[in-house]
């Protein structure tokens, strides 16, 4: 191999050590670890977060769970527990499509169900333009 390909290959070779060291470190400014997705169920239907949405809480529905983060491929001895949150509707929307989870109404985040990656029409409505 000549010197230029050894060259390429140290560089692809950094690059995905440094893409790798990406995905598992960062900020850390809640209980949520930075390679693990925001997700909680309630009612049997996975919601995931959504950034950037304008929605009103309303009443309190009941219980969600957000299941332990296994960013690690099962490596860890004491992994994550699962823990509960309190599930809120969204004034206006379904909480078939989506719900707002936090311990109080104030905190509380805007999570949806997707399908195939793609966001329910009445949630985009929600999203503010950036």
């Amino acid at each position: 191999m000549s010197l230029a390909g050894r060259g390429v290959r140290v560089l692809l070779m950094a690059a995905m050590v440094a893409s790798a060291a990406a995905c598992t470190s960062g900020s850390d400014t809640s209980d949520e670890t930075a390679s693990c997705a925001y997700q909680v169920t309630y009612k049997g239907r996975t919601y995931r977060d959504v950034a950037n949405v304008d929605f009103t809480v309303g009443d309190k529905l009941g219980t969600a769970t957000k299941p332990p983060c296994d960013d690690t491929g099962g490596q860890d001895e004491d992994p994550e527990p699962a823990t509960t949150r309190t599930a809120y509707a969204v004034n206006g929307i379904s909480p078939e499509v989506a719900i707002a989870v936090g311990s109080t109404p104030d905190d509380a985040m805007f999570v949806a169900v997707y399908s195939d990656n793609k966001l329910p029409p009445e949630v985009r409505k929600l999203i503010k333009a950036s």
